[in-house]
């Protein structure tokens, strides 16, 4: 029985992946910053990695690490914590999930950092893990649906709608991720893998049309030009990875369950 601690998850991809480790036969053990009672074969513990309480805990005993915990600042330093734990602990296996375009989006500016900040953090993470001298495996996906869904409710709720002009997005289904994980954490480390993209491009506008429709809503879409080189990046296309659309699910299937269902609700670990 492989014990595996997973940080971030109680998030998006948590919520899927569990299971899946549980259903593997694997002992699992989740970082939390709230208390959770513990379920069948799912051991809650209590730990901050932006501060590295409770991190050592947590790690001690275990054989694999899967990083699972991101947002949109402070990646690097919730990695180097755990970084830490992992090296002092002997862990065999880390296992990171990091974003598409971590290496291809610079960002340089102000506007750079404030607006797509997100991929350096990512980047930044990756190096750690690379030379922690723990045997790794980083995994790189597009966006999640669920990411892009919350970007088009806040935007949905002006009377004009933004969308930034000539960017696409390649957005993956967080279970089609969290199956691929599942894979690749309970194989030998493997360096960088690659990519792991949805099935589709979509322009930005597209996306929110999409959205719009589904939930019964009219808007005006108008484009706005971001300025920097983080958003030229993104308008030549670094967030995609069309040579690995490996994703299942579909935007426009993800947003018939989601939003015009009546539930619209996420799933939860069993």
């Amino acid at each position: 029985m492989q014990h595996i601690l997973v940080t971030g998850g109680t998030g998006t991809l948590g919520r899927h992946f569990i299971p899946r480790l549980r259903d593997a036969g694997c002992k699992v053990r989740v970082l939390s910053r709230s208390s959770h009672e513990n379920r069948e074969g799912i051991e809650f513990v209590t730990g901050d990695l932006a501060t590295g309480e409770g991190v050592e805990a947590a790690v001690e005993g275990t054989e694999i690490i899967v990083h699972c915990a991101g947002s949109s600042k402070g990646d690097e330093e919730k990695a180097l914590n755990l970084v830490r734990a992992a090296t002092k602990a002997g862990v065999r296996h880390l296992v990171y999930i990091s974003v598409v375009g971590a290496d291809q989006v610079p960002v340089k500016s102000g506007i750079d950092r404030a607006m797509f900040g997100y991929f350096a953090s990512k980047r930044a993470a990756e190096h750690l893990v690379i030379d922690s001298g723990i045997p790794w495996t980083i995994l790189r996906a597009t966006q999640f649906h669920d990411l892009l869904l919350t970007f088009a409710q806040a935007l949905a709720k002006l009377p004009v709608v933004p969308a930034f002009a000539g960017f696409r997005y390649q957005p993956v289904d967080a279970d089609d991720v969290a199956a691929r994980l599942v894979q690749l954490t309970l194989s030998e480390p493997a360096g960088l893998v690659p990519d792991l993209g949805g099935p589709r491009v979509y322009t930005f506008a597209d996306l929110l049309r999409s959205y719009l429709h589904a939930n019964h809503q009219r808007r005006l879409i108008m484009p706005i030009w971001l300025p920097g080189q983080a958003a030229r990046a993104h308008r030549a296309g670094a967030n995609l990875t069309p040579d690995h659309a490996d994703g299942t699910r579909t935007w426009e299937e993800f947003l018939a369950d989601r939003v015009s269902s009546s539930s619209g609700t996420s799933p939860s670990l069993p």
